[in-house]
């Protein structure tokens, strides 16, 4: 089945993951949401992401193990929002100077810059702008 948006693909099986309060989830891998998935452990939204070979020969997947806090009835996910922002019909981009701040910096913009996939403060200290690709908090 091919997507025509993997990456909302990806965040709307995360956001469905966290709201049945699995503890992971699997998808089609791909070199962005590998990045992606890089920057969300790297920021504590997750507990780890590994690529694995998939069922057909070249096909790898994508496994985010997701971090709760608190013991059973009491728990509660990590991540507790993710936005799409910018979309295959409509291309969000932004200079250096207007990286937006998500939640007043409790959440984090993810970018795809010249330099890379990274967060927005991260793009901010090299000075660069790029495709706002989403928000989580």
């Amino acid at each position: 089945m091919s997507v025509s948006d993997p990456i909302a693909d990806m965040l709307t099986r995360v956001r469905n993951a966290v709201m049945a309060g699995h503890s992971v989830t699997a998808m089609p891998s791909s070199k962005i949401k590998a990045d992606i998935a890089k920057i969300l452990k790297e920021e504590g939204f997750i507990k780890s992401y590994q690529v694995v070979d998939g069922e057909r020969p070249g096909q790898q997947v994508l496994r985010l193990r997701l971090k709760y806090v608190g013991e059973r009835r009491e728990r509660r996910s990590v991540l507790t929002g993710l936005q799409r922002v910018s979309r295959p019909g409509r291309r969000v981009y932004t200079g250096k100077r207007d990286i937006p701040w998500v939640l007043s910096g409790m959440g984090i913009a993810i970018l795809s810059t010249p330099k890379g996939v990274m967060t927005g403060q991260q793009a901010r200290k090299h000075g660069v702008g790029g495709e706002i690709i989403c928000k989580i908090w």
